[in-house]
């Protein structure tokens, strides 16, 4: 099995640690660049999580530079505290037989704990662009002998601003070094990175087929916001396994985690406005968590992230991967999912959809090729009542136009016409006219649309009156 990786160029101490690590075959990014990469070329691939770049560049570099050299011959630039220190020890496993040391620099946490490290003697280095900066300002990081630098996730860095660090870092590097970019999309301004500061590169594209996701089962729930929480409690009490739950922002990601918490669930948030030090203790403690644990112990089954902040999260163990919030682009659900279904284990992956966004389920399954199911709300067990109640959700139930059906119980036998029920429902839930749509008289109830933003009137206000003496009762018809 060796050679399935020593035919693309890479040395027999590197295809030693990969079988080590499990791996058993080349993956198609790796078949098409590795041999491309040890010639010396320099190239930008487009890959997506779970493809094997990083195995990809590190072995590239283990091929083309020294072990225990005085100051670094490699440097890994990447977006985030938890990728850099992924990449440094997946560079340091693949270095188990040559001796390579790769070391990881980030902010948040002791400078100077690092320039010891780097002091001992580092060969690769996987770094954030602003600590990268601040330790070559200080004179502790020399990158005058580097020869292969890596633009991991360049995408990402883009986006969240760093394209000025990373320039500067370019800069202060050898003119003949080999350059590698690895980026998910290839938006205008990454292309540009790598003209300006590559030389004739080679472009390469993993295909989103080559995406190795078959150990994913994938569904989606069609639901409204306001019971997304209901939803996610079902799911998480029928199902005691470790999961991850992505939201689209910071502060969505602090509101989950404190309702989860209020209904008792070990829930802990992990986003870029943390300190480094409580993101290592969570990431240790959710790393931690064993199957079959209840919510009395003290590690973490339920980890709330944005997709920033899980860049890089390594945990092998993953059940669940419950996308609270949709994505916007098919890339980054790839990525999100991308977290369970990992070293040979069967993952789920659930998206909540609201009606607004079940267009991007079609779209998903359109540009992966594969099939995301439709499923329902786990049930609870007879007798069983729910954690976090189901409530009315106005904006699901609507139409397209914003009208929602509602029943209530006054009919032809109670003497009321449509006219007749359409002032007697503006008059006592204070609704106004032009937002009552159709009636439909039945002889003992009435079906009347009202418009989404009246909802709550209906079902408080209206429900305090009464019609001849009885109280009037009103249900949604979903």
């Amino acid at each position: 099995m060796i050679s399935n990786f020593t035919k693309l160029g890479i040395t027999e101490d590197a295809a030693k640690a990969m079988l080590d690590m499990g791996w058993e075959e080349p993956t198609p990014i790796q078949k098409e660049a590795v041999p491309i990469g040890l010639k010396g070329r320099d190239m930008f691939a487009q890959a997506q999580t779970g493809t094997g770049k990083t195995g990809c560049y590190g072995s590239i570099i283990i091929g083309k530079i020294e072990a225990a050299q005085k100051v670094p011959h490699s440097i890994i630039l990447v977006p985030t505290r938890e990728l850099a220190v992924q990449v440094s020890k997946e560079l340091s496993r693949l270095s188990k037989y040559t001796g390579h040391v790769a070391v990881p620099i980030y902010g948040g946490v002791s400078i100077d704990a690092q320039i010891k490290k780097l002091d001992k003697g580092a060969d690769i280095i996987a770094g954030t662009p602003g600590r990268v900066k601040d330790l070559m300002r200080q004179g502790a990081l020399n990158l005058s002998a580097i020869e292969v630098v890596v633009l991991d996730e360049a995408d990402r860095m883009l986006e969240m601003g760093f394209i000025e660090d990373i320039e500067d870092i370019l800069k202060m590097m050898p003119i003949g070094r080999q350059t590698l970019l690895m980026s998910a999309t290839m938006p205008e301004d990454v292309k540009r990175l790598s003209y300006d500061y590559m030389k004739n590169p080679i472009e390469i594209s993993v295909s989103m087929d080559e995406v190795v996701l078959d150990l994913t089962k994938q569904y989606y729930i069609p639901i409204g916001r306001r019971n997304k929480s209901w939803a996610l409690s079902r799911i998480l009490d029928a199902n005691k396994s470790k999961a991850i739950i992505f939201c689209q922002t910071k502060r969505m990601v602090d509101m989950l985690v404190e309702r989860l918490e209020r209904y008792e669930y070990k829930a802990e948030a992990i986003h870029g406005d943390m300190p480094q030090n409580k993101r290592e203790r969570v990431l240790n403690e959710f790393k931690n968590f064993r199957e079959g644990e209840d919510d009395e112990k003290r590690t973490v089954r339920i980890l709330v992230a944005t997709d920033v902040a899980a860049r890089g999260l390594d945990v092998e163990d993953i059940t669940f991967v419950i996308n609270y919030d949709m994505p916007e682009d098919v890339e980054t659900y790839i990525h999100r999912i991308g977290r369970t279904g990992r070293a040979g284990k069967e993952g789920t992956a659930i998206s909540f959809v609201t009606a607004e966004e079940e267009h991007l389920i079609k779209e998903f399954e359109l540009r992966t090729e594969m099939v995301i199911e439709e499923m329902d709300v786990p049930g609870t067990e007879e007798g069983e009542k729910d954690t976090i109640r189901r409530v009315v959700d106005f904006d699901q139930a609507a139409d397209v136009f914003g009208m929602v059906k509602f029943e209530i119980n006054i009919g032809k036998k109670d003497g009321l016409g449509k006219v007749g029920i359409s002032d007697f429902v503006v008059r006592n839930a204070r609704i106004m006219e032009y937002a009552i749509g159709n009636i439909e008289i039945g002889n003992d109830s009435s079906i009347i649309e009202v418009h989404k933003d009246f909802g709550r009137k209906m079902t408080q206000d209206l429900t305090k009156a009464r019609f001849d003496g009885n109280r009037v009762n009103v249900q949604v018809v979903q």
